[in-house]
């Protein structure tokens, strides 16, 4: 058997993530696919290239000689990769490759880009996997990606990237049957839930661990079953589970949104670019991916409440930004450049978390704000650090 790149990459992720398990979900394989490969490369070579131990995989002495080898080809073989599309993408004409993990904001940001760049050819690729975005961007396969990060499960950042902060925190929500006996409730206790089972989508990353930790932390330990959007969308509005979902989420006639008390849950919401020339139209697409979230976050009954809650009771302008209370949500923009790999943080941020000050209103229902609401010159919405990713 003759050695590949995608060979190499296998080594090389193994190594990285010390894990058979991690590394094939790295790689997009199941782990028995990955173990085979590695047994396939190790045979071709002569010898084993990890030693499997308790704690994970760890590379012998031949293992650390191939990978003093694979690294260097394959950071070429991006580099070769990345400049032959670029080039491919200037000869065709301009392009912006965006891509995205679930999110309301992303039709208004899409209708924006589409008339501030009339001659630029969009193109939108959606995964559930925040890290996998995150690598196709300092691969060169996208352009940009508009990813969230679970609260306490860090996102693993590929080296050169640069991280715009759109939403420091965000909270999470809970979407549960119309009938259901919280429901009526215009905000509620993650106790109000305690006999419900969970339904969480384990493919996106961070959600289950990030769900199952602050229900523990609750002192709750419910089922919590395994499935993606559609699925728990059709089981909650049937009463079977209760799932947390995006703020922005919308109540129907067969399911409502309500906050969780304390805000619990929570993500951070990014724009991942590569470091490089900063390009002429970077600051007008993080404008309209701003002003497009914004607009949705007001769409939403139970969003919109939320945000009056805490201090908000302006509406933004069609296209332009969102307020912020200082001192409350941290800064609108900031900027994150990874030199290295691991989890990115950005220079400066305000860790100070938003709660409910009081009793909300009844939540009205969805659309847009009540006519006669303006926009207060110079302010900007609160920016909270986000929740789990659930559309509803």
């Amino acid at each position: 058997m003759e050695l590949e790149v995608r060979h190499l990459r296998a080594i090389c992720a193994i190594a990285d993530t010390g894990s058979l398990h991690r590394a094939a979900r790295q790689l997009g394989l199941t782990q028995p696919s990955l173990t085979t490969q590695l047994q396939r490369i190790e045979n071709s070579l002569g010898g084993m290239l990890f030693s499997r131990e308790r704690t994970g995989c760890r590379p012998t002495p031949l293992g650390s000689v191939v990978l003093s080898r694979a690294r260097p080809l394959i950071a070429e073989m991006s580099a070769l990769i990345t400049e032959a599309k670029a080039a491919a993408a200037r000869a065709a004409g301009p392009r912006l490759r965006i891509g995205s993990t679930a999110s309301r904001a992303l039709p208004g940001w899409l209708s924006r880009l589409r008339v501030r760049l009339p001659d630029t050819e969009t193109t939108l690729h959606m995964d559930v996997s925040a890290q996998r975005l995150l690598r196709l961007v300092a691969a060169g396969q996208l352009d940009v990606a508009f990813v969230h990060e679970v609260e306490g499960s860090p996102l693993r950042v590929p080296e050169g990237l640069t991280l715009e902060v759109l939403v420091e925190r965000e909270p999470q929500f809970v979407s549960m049957a119309v009938d259901h006996p919280a429901a009526r409730r215009p905000v509620v206790d993650l106790t109000d839930l305690a006999g419900d089972r969970w339904m969480a989508d384990p493919t996106v990353d961070g959600e289950l661990d990030g769900l199952r930790r602050v229900l523990k932390d609750a002192g709750l330990d419910p089922h919590v079953l395994h499935g993606d959007y559609l699925t728990a969308s059709t089981l909650v509005a049937v009463g079977e589970v209760v799932t947390p979902c995006q703020p922005t989420s919308r109540s129907r006639s067969d399911m409502v949104i309500r906050p969780l008390r304390g805000d619990p849950l929570a993500v951070r919401l990014l724009l991942a670019r590569r470091v490089g020339p900063y390009p002429e139209d970077m600051d007008a697409i993080f404008a309209d991916l701003d002003a497009a979230y914004w607009e949705a976050a007001w769409q939403s009954a139970a969003y919109r409440q939320w945000l009056m809650s805490s201090g908000v009771d302006r509406v933004p302008t069609a296209g332009a930004a969102g307020p912020t209370v200082p001192g409350r949500f941290g800064t609108a923009r900031e900027r994150v450049e990874v030199a290295g790999r691991g989890a990115a943080r950005p220079t400066a941020r305000d860790d100070h978390a938003p709660t409910v000050p009081g009793p909300l209103a009844p939540v009205a229902g969805d659309g847009p704000p009540p006519a006669g609401v303006v926009p207060a010159a110079g302010r900007r919405l609160p920016r909270p650090r986000l929740g789990l990713d659930p559309v509803v």
